[in-house]
């Protein structure tokens, strides 16, 4: 059928992933750093995309496409909202209440500060509950390992994200740069290692922070390999 349907000029995508994040249909999808029309057929036509494209890639054209399926596209977000693509359902996205227990700060000492779930970036949604008006703390693989007090003076209060830019395949600044954009953040606070290639993890939550488009706050911890705290800025 003849109707009206967006088009992405892949020359001027830059791959901020902003639009993909913006379509609440999933009809946009990143492809090797950069956002296509995967499925024609979740796309309403209305465009909620188009503003949220920085590099002005996005448009309107009338064309022959499939006609939009809006019972795919509901299927499709009740299939998202259980299990992850991996198939496990230990991925499903949730909250974790926490009681006080008596210490000082409101906690014991051997009580897990974590409040939500999954945390690994690649398996974190990029609309979530867990990231509206919070802080947000980006922390490396190996921070929790090297600071003996990471939940009490790191997580508490904070929702977490973990990666790794040596390990890690995908993009961290593309999915950040989502979260951000999809979420109202409050601020950002990266701990990384002392090691050089852990700098990666805070270059891309600078980039992140400015392809969002948003004014957030940023804070660097950075974690010597014998645990001390080296320096924060």
């Amino acid at each position: 059928m003849l109707r009206r349907i967006i088009r992405i000029d892949e020359e001027k995508c830059t791959g901020c992933g902003l639009c993909a994040a913006a379509c609440h249909e999933g009809a946009i999808e990143m492809v090797e750093g950069k956002a296509r029309l995967t499925r024609e057929n979740f796309c309403d036509g209305l465009g909620d995309c188009l503003p949220a494209c920085p590099a002005g890639a996005i448009s309107f054209e009338e064309r022959a496409a499939p006609a939009y399926d809006a019972a795919a596209v509901a299927a499709a977000r009740q299939q998202n909202a259980a299990p992850q693509p991996c198939g496990c359902p230990g991925t499903r996205a949730r909250s974790i209440r926490r009681e006080a227990a008596g210490a000082p700060g409101g906690h014991a000492a051997n009580t897990s500060e974590l409040r939500q779930w999954p945390v690994q970036l690649r398996l974190v949604p990029v609309r979530s509950e867990a990231f509206a008006n919070a802080d947000v703390l980006i922390a490396a693989d190996c921070t929790a390992y090297a600071y003996g007090a990471f939940h009490r003076d790191f997580i508490r209060g904070r929702a977490v994200i973990i990666a790794c830019p040596k390990l890690d395949p995908a993009d961290a600044a593309e999915k950040l740069a989502a979260i951000f954009a999809s979420n109202a953040v409050r601020s950002v606070t990266v701990a990384r290692m002392e090691v050089p290639c852990c700098g990666g993890l805070e270059r891309a939550a600078r980039q992140a922070i400015a392809a969002s488009g948003k004014d957030i706050p940023l804070r660097v911890a950075t974690i010597a390999i014998d645990g001390s705290l080296l320096r924060e800025q």
